[in-house]
């Protein structure tokens, strides 16, 4: 389930895939069971901007930590009051994806970064082409865009090597793109956290 961030969640993008459990207690229709939500936009101005923390959750989610049958009253119920905490995000059965973005090509490559378990947002990220021991950094572009704008014709296969945000641990997913690789493709590799 996903949920956008206020400003201190979403931390300008870098908040992005990060994982929450989150409970409400303050409405009849709680149940008091957490669900678990991942970052994925920053919700705009009003009680977002003016909040330290705020969470802006999907209908799904709202009405995941209802009682049965109550969903829609709690989603009807307007601002709430809920208990959070960070959680690591479990991908079970998925492996770490990177979608090609649409404006690739062969001398820029950018790459939306998806079902990162662990941490759930990345610190940083680094491309190696195909033929090269040289792992060249990415850039952060917004959310979980990654980008390299070589200004050369880059060598593709592409392997990525990930840091993840909070506990630094480093992922390695070779040769996950391959050579004749598409924008707009999601190549998933064999690997998560």
């Amino acid at each position: 389930m996903i949920t956008a961030g206020g400003p201190s969640l979403f931390n300008g993008g870098k908040g992005c895939g990060a994982c929450y459990q989150v409970q409400c207690n303050s409405n009849a229709a709680c149940s008091g069971s957490p669900v678990t939500v991942v970052v994925t936009d920053e919700c705009p101005g009003g009680p977002c901007q003016a909040e330290s923390v705020h969470f802006d959750l999907s209908g799904t989610a709202f009405g995941a930590m209802a009682k049965p049958g109550q969903a829609d009253q709690l989603r009807t119920a307007g601002k709430l009051a809920v208990e959070y905490t960070r959680v690591p995000c479990s991908y079970s059965g998925f492996k770490v994806a990177f979608k090609v973005d649409a404006g690739s090509n062969a001398d820029y490559l950018a790459v939306v970064i998806e079902n990162v378990g662990g941490d759930g947002d990345l610190a940083a990220v680094a491309v190696k082409e195909g033929g090269s021991a040289t792992w060249t950094p990415m850039q952060w572009s917004w959310g979980a865009l990654w980008k390299l704008d070589a200004g050369r014709a880059l060598q593709a296969p592409f392997s990525f090597q990930l840091t993840s945000g909070q506990s630094k641990k480093v992922l390695v997913a070779d040769n996950v793109i391959p050579a004749g690789w598409k924008p707009g493709t999601t190549y998933t590799s064999s690997v998560n956290y």
